[in-house]
């Protein structure tokens, strides 16, 4: 038996799927990116008239994808230190790893932080016009 969760405050899914699943005592996150509920705002970057990237600050999406993913975790009942693995997709590894990786660190290691197993992977693009996208495992009582 499963049961799918829909946050009320992070950005909608781009298509027809849950922000979450329950199964048993695991919940799993659909891919997380750095947009804004309710708006096409991406923080950290701008578009040219076309809609293509002209520039992005991988640390503010970073930032915005962590928090997103925090309140898709609450709205279905769980917390940031129940996290037990993390897929990570980059579209630029060589440009922006450094910067993820260091925030990566100050979120998810160390004292009272859930210090999940993790995969990073470099894609050549995301579905919107967004740099990072994380997937989500979660233990839950």
């Amino acid at each position: 038996m499963s049961k799918s969760f829909e946050s009320s405050r992070a950005p909608e899914p781009v298509g027809a799927f849950p922000h979450a699943k329950r199964v048993g005592n695991l919940l799993f996150l659909s891919g997380i990116g750095p947009r804004v509920r309710g708006s096409k705002e991406i923080p950290g970057v701008t578009l040219d008239a076309a809609g293509n990237i002209q520039s992005y600050d991988i640390e503010k999406q970073c930032r915005a994808v962590f928090e997103n993913v925090r309140l898709v975790l609450e709205d279905a009942g769980a917390s940031w230190n129940d996290i037990v693995d993390v897929t990570v997709f980059l579209t630029n590894m060589k440009k922006d790893f450094p910067i993820y990786n260091r925030l990566y660190a100050e979120h998810f290691a160390g004292d009272g932080k859930p210090n999940p197993t993790r995969t990073t992977i470099e894609i050549t693009a995301l579905p919107t016009p967004i740099a990072i996208e994380l997937k989500v495992i979660a233990a839950v009582a």
